[in-house]
């Protein structure tokens, strides 16, 4: 591998020699490479090694530079050190980062995703007053096919020359996405847009002013004089007694001009727009969205993981609840929930709050994104750096928010990105959660920061404080003192420079060793990784167990017990049965119903499905060896048939069949009785009866 460093006029206090020890190469930097000394970068790259560049300011060109270099074929990577730690009041200090930053850049690329397709032919809606309307359409009608919705005339009306098709009504719904939206709409106006030639006689001829120029009739105000029909018996548009009709209509883009949105989620649909305060790069946007495009398919789902329903009955809906752009449903009835992969946008706050790893994250995947993190912390502290954070914050306001601060500490305006902060970029900041926050206090981070700069959803924020709490009571739970994980909020270079300097000063207990497993493709299993080497290096005495919040299933602590009242418990094995984690379970030589604490997700399926209401949950996270075994919860006698002695269900359960059935008209005398039968010796006890009404007798 080859690291080029560009200093551009050297404005950073780089020390060649500790970085070339920590990355194990030589290193001689740049102060010119994109311009004087290009010819070091086209060198490079005319190997086959990959060359990491730490320089972003000039990305575009050093892309040209290797495409005009002949035999350029080494894979280039571009990483930013100035911004994130060169540009700081501290910079001298920040080697170890930069080391980790440069190391983190020499991964191996993710593994390749699937990728979801849409396809737009240009049919566009544009929905608003119709003066607006026209006026957007004027500006597409070249590049678009398009079609206008008049919410109202607007403050003109419309022009005199009707240019696009024009529909009108009550708008019903509007539904879809990116080359297949659906609109719906009731027309009942008596005036017929597909009839009428705008030659404004209905509008001079109506005394109450109830006819506009976007050519309908406000019923309102219309008190029946007719006159416009009087006045358009040639071209036939107005028809008072013509039925409301139910029509829809399909559309690839839409342009919202409403006051009120169609769509009130966070996330709307990909395709759809609106245009605030004229904004031109708005409609360059839609004038580019003809043809086929492609994203990642940003999640995988396993449905035989999945807690979220049983029989028809509900547990956990963590994932439908968070999800801000509607993209997940609810399918109880085929027992899973359903994810639309082209309304995804990707934010990954589904995978986050998700107890159970069903739904699992994959741009990257948790073992790409637990390398570059094992990376990052193992560099930073073979370098000699401490006390090390980790920044994790979006590729969006996130990433300029922290270049933002790296100018301002250049210009003395900041203070900078401290040298044991370290930034690291993630498509959103939803979409990393408590098993990777521990994992990188495992590997030896002392603390963890999430950048939120208001881009996120309301429910995100909610869903990261909830995972953050539990998380943090772990570390403080295991003895480690202080606080580890944090949310920042900052849209502004002074509220991130001061929250960034006040963590950075923090010291709280960390392992005393870091961790080296590699993180799974499981969510559970990763935090079980991390969970065992937090147990092992934890201070002593440990408690038996932390107390964790609970809350609606689903949405609270990913780990728990649960309670099992004797009394109530028939021992029915409805819980057994609807459990998808696998950690209730029976016993086919005993009435026992036995739990596995590590399984359990604490969707509350069971307690949902116990018909004695006879379960509870328990969040907690047990820390001795039992939490892995199964433990008897509760156990019966079993009955025994009054006809041949064999055991079968339990003492307890037929009495209470007894009790409930034994006043039923069907079960009197005999038919009682073999309700303490078991399967076989009732069917021989019918045949076998000369009470019983056989078929040949009728």
């Amino acid at each position: 591998m080859t690291t080029l460093i560009c200093d551009c006029n050297r404005t950073m206090p780089l020390a060649p020699d500790e970085l070339s020890r920590a990355l194990g190469e030589p290193l001689a930097p740049h102060s010119l490479l994109c311009r004087s000394q290009a010819g070091d970068f086209q060198q490079a790259i005319r190997g086959s090694d990959q060359v990491v560049v730490a320089c972003t300011q000039e990305t575009r060109l050093f892309g040209e530079l290797g495409r005009r270099t002949e035999g350029a074929i080494a894979p280039v990577r571009f990483v930013n050190i100035r911004e994130t730690g060169g540009w700081s009041r501290d910079a001298s200090q920040a080697m170890p980062k930069l080391a980790a930053l440069l190391a983190a850049a020499h991964l191996p690329e993710p593994d390749p995703v699937a990728t979801v397709t849409y396809r737009s032919a240009g049919r566009l809606l544009i929905i608003g007053p119709l003066d607006r309307a026209e006026q957007a359409a004027a500006l597409l009608d070249d590049v678009l096919e398009v079609t206008l919705f008049a919410d109202g005339h607007g403050h003109a009306g419309g022009t005199q020359a009707r240019q696009y098709p024009v529909l009108a009504g009550k708008l019903d719904r509007l539904q879809g996405r990116l080359g297949a939206f659906e609109l719906s709409w009731s027309q009942h106006n008596p005036i017929d847009l597909d009839l009428c030639t705008r030659c404004n006689a209905c509008v001079a001829a109506c005394p109450e002013g109830a006819i506009g120029l976007d050519y309908q009739v406000d019923l309102t105000r219309c008190t029946g004089h007719r006159s416009c029909t009087a006045s358009c018996t040639v071209a036939g548009a107005i028809d008072f007694q013509r039925p409301p009709r139910q029509l829809t209509e399909t559309f690839d883009l839409v342009l919202d001009l409403g006051t009120t949105p169609q769509y009130h989620r966070h996330e709307p649909p990909q395709g759809y727009f609106t245009w605030p305060d004229n904004a031109p790069g708005t409609l360059l946007k839609l004038r580019e969205m003809v043809g086929e495009f492609e994203k990642p398919k940003f999640f995988d789902y396993k449905q035989s993981l999945c807690a979220h329903s049983r029989n028809e009955t509900v547990g956990c809906r963590a994932c439908v609840d968070v999800c801000s752009a509607e993209a997940i449903s609810s399918d109880k009835h085929h027992q899973r929930i359903v994810v639309d992969p082209h309304l995804c946008v990707g934010c990954g706050a589904c995978t986050t709050a998700c107890p159970s790893g069903a739904l699992s994250y994959t741009y990257p995947r948790n073992p790409h994104q637990g390398l570059k993190l094992r990376t990052l912390l193992g560099t930073y502290a073979q370098a000699g750096g401490r006390h090390a954070v980790l920044l994790l914050h979006s590729q969006q306001a996130g990433q300029q928010l922290v270049e933002a601060l790296g100018r301002a500490a250049q210009l003395r305006q900041a203070q900078g990105v401290p040298a044991n902060v370290i930034p690291v970029s993630l498509w959103h900041t939803a979409g990393v959660g408590a098993d990777l926050w521990l994992s990188a206090v495992a590997f030896g981070a002392t603390q963890v920061a999430v950048l939120l700069t208001g881009e996120e959803a309301p429910q995100y924020q909610a869903a990261l404080k909830a995972q953050m709490d539990i998380a943090q009571r772990i570390l403080n739970g295991l003895g480690y003192a202080g606080q580890h994980l944090h949310l920042l909020q900052a849209t502004d270079v002074g509220a991130l420079d001061g929250a960034l300097q006040e963590v950075a000063s923090r010291r709280p207990t960390a392992p005393a060793e870091p961790a080296r497993f590699a993180v799974a493709p499981e969510k559970r299993t990763t935090l079980s990784l991390a969970l065992d080497h937090l147990v092992a290096l934890a201070p002593e005495p440990l408690p038996e167990a932390i107390d964790l919040p609970g809350g609606v299933p689903g949405s609270g602590s990913p780990f728990g017990a649960i309670t099992v009242s004797a009394d109530a418990c028939t021992l029915c094995m409805s819980c057994v049965s609807a459990c998808p984690a696998n950690a209730l379970k029976d016993n086919s030589q005993l009435p026992q119903l036995r739990f596995i604490e590590k399984n359990c997700v604490q969707c509350g399926l069971c307690e949902q499905t116990c018909p004695e209401d006879a379960i509870q949950l328990v969040p907690r996270l047990l820390l001795s060896e039992r939490r892995k075994e199964a433990v008897v919860l509760h156990e019966a006698q079993p009955f025994h048939c009054v006809r041949c002695n064999k055991a079968f269900g339990t003492q307890k359960g037929v009495e209470t069949m007894l009790q409930r059935l034994g006043g039923h008209a069907m079960f009197q005398g005999a038919a009682l009785e073999r309700l303490k039968m078991c399967g076989d010796c009732r069917v021989i006890d019918m045949y076998s009866s000369p009470n019983e009404i056989r078929i040949t007798d009728l």
